[in-house]
């Protein structure tokens, strides 16, 4: 017998909806006004990942405790604005003093695993303190620790969830919770078969949010932010950008994986998998309306909109010897497979191949991909180039492989920028093309000026 559970929402709040204690008390106050929001899911306040990414590189002593009086001082400005400050002060001491002593470990002998102990914190901390303010306004709530349901591989830094696991810990451990009471938990983070904290890579914390509403049968996810929804591109770099009301899963998955910081690029699969809508908003002006995203929309547009992601690395690997492409082809990506090397973009030729790379995945968000042994390894077999500091531009739309024109719209106004790669036709819904990090704005506002205008 199919058992019929109760409809609810999963809320999550960026790190900027967290950031200090009057956007808390904004979040408690969408929580609080949506009776079916029943799962809470938190980044950590603006500003501490990438403090705790720094003190994960090993830091000497005094710029290890300038970074802890910082992070001391972040959560003591919302700790003083609590009615009862000692309930919860000792919990953040306690988290602070482990985080010192990791950063002073981290000094000595850094690594993947301890980085992500050491950044979870971030996440702990924000969840707790958002917990008690909405005790303190007479909410039912309750912390719930994340990593007992997240179970992930051991790839620290970028970890992947196991779906089975994920779906079992969160029947027995989390459902009866939110049945009972307001469950606040952590996004960002899991743990492994061994127990050991992972992270799921910067931005993780949408990513938890879709895949615990998989496992819960949410009815729908709401991700709360520093902007009022998706945009045709990023406000930020062109002002006349445009909200999008609705959007489908797979326009909103494309935008994500190619650079739109308003989703991580995975969130939307677990939605996509049970058909759960997500919607996107300011949490500092709930008025201003925001995106659904959904399985379809009507009418959708030849184009939707423009993405951009920056610190991309370009690799480039020639044939030493006279040899068929497909053998050149098997020994270059034998070698990538056998070095675990993600490759995101490919372009070849009779003799060449043109990889484009993007490190910023991980939780560090620094490029670990060319080790000295795969480097080592190519270079054997074939000349190598490398370029760094490129971005990638990608226009993103609809059955764009029937559209006539769109290689004329998309390059007619780009004649001053020296582009580097060019791939169109893998996917009939995008067409990227990479170029020097620095002509990346301009690129774009010409593009949305000619497109979207």
């Amino acid at each position: 017998m199919t058992r019929i559970y109760p409809q609810f929402v999963v809320a999550k709040f960026g790190g900027t909806s967290v950031a200090d204690f009057d956007a808390m008390n904004r979040s408690a106050s969408i929580v609080l006004a949506d009776e079916q929001v029943r799962l809470v899911v938190l980044s950590a306040s603006a500003g501490v990942t990438n403090l705790l990414v720094e003190l994960s590189e090993g830091l000497e002593s005094g710029d290890r405790m300038d970074k802890i009086d910082t992070l001391r001082t972040i959560q003591y400005n919302i700790i003083s604005r609590l009615k009862q400050p000692t309930v919860i002060s000792k919990e953040i001491d306690q988290l602070l003093d482990n985080i010192a002593r990791l950063a002073e470990t981290a000094q000595a002998t850094p690594s993947a695993a301890l980085s992500d102990e050491l950044v979870s914190h971030g996440e702990l901390m924000s969840s707790l303190l958002f917990a008690e303010v909405l005790r303190e306004r007479e909410a039912q709530a309750e912390w719930f620790d994340a990593r007992k349901v997240i179970r992930t591989n051991d790839v620290y830094g970028c970890a992947e969830p196991e779906l089975s696991q994920v779906a079992e810990q969160v029947e027995m451990h989390l459902r009866p919770r939110i049945e009972q009471a307001i469950v606040i938990t952590q996004g960002f983070i899991g743990s492994d078969h061994a127990g050991h904290t992972t992270t799921l890579g910067r931005g993780g914390s949408d990513y938890t949010a879709s895949l615990l509403g998989e496992a819960l049968q949410a009815s729908r996810v709401d991700i709360w932010t520093d902007v009022a929804g998706i945009y045709t591109t990023d406000p930020r770099v062109v002002q006349q950008a445009q909200r999008i009301d609705h959007i489908s899963f797979a326009e909103a998955s494309d935008m994500a994986a190619f650079g739109a910081k308003v989703l991580h690029p995975a969130t939307l699969l677990p939605a996509m998998r049970k058909n759960i809508p997500v919607f996107v908003g300011c949490s500092k002006n709930t008025a201003a309306g925001g995106t659904l995203v959904r399985r379809e929309t009507e009418n959708p547009p030849l184009y939707r909109a423009i993405a951009v992601r920056r610190k991309q690395t370009l690799l480039r690997l020639h044939s030493l010897h006279a040899q068929p492409a497909y053998a050149f082809f098997a020994e270059m990506f034998a070698i990538l497979a056998q070095h675990q090397v993600d490759i995101d973009l490919v372009t070849t030729s009779e003799s060449s191949i043109a990889l484009a790379l993007d490190p910023t995945c991980a939780t560090s968000g620094e490029d670990h991909t060319l080790t000295t042994s795969l480097l080592t390894a190519l270079s054997s077999h074939c000349r190598v180039e490398i370029e760094t500091g490129l971005a990638l531009v990608t226009l993103i739309g609809n059955q764009l492989h029937q559209g006539t024109g769109v290689c004329r719209d998309a390059f007619a106004e780009l004649d001053e920028h020296a582009v580097r790669m060019i791939c169109h036709g893998a996917s009939n819904n995008n067409l990227s093309f990479l170029l020097p990090g620095d002509t990346a704005d301009s690129a774009v506002v010409a593009l949305h000026r000619r497109l979207f205008e």
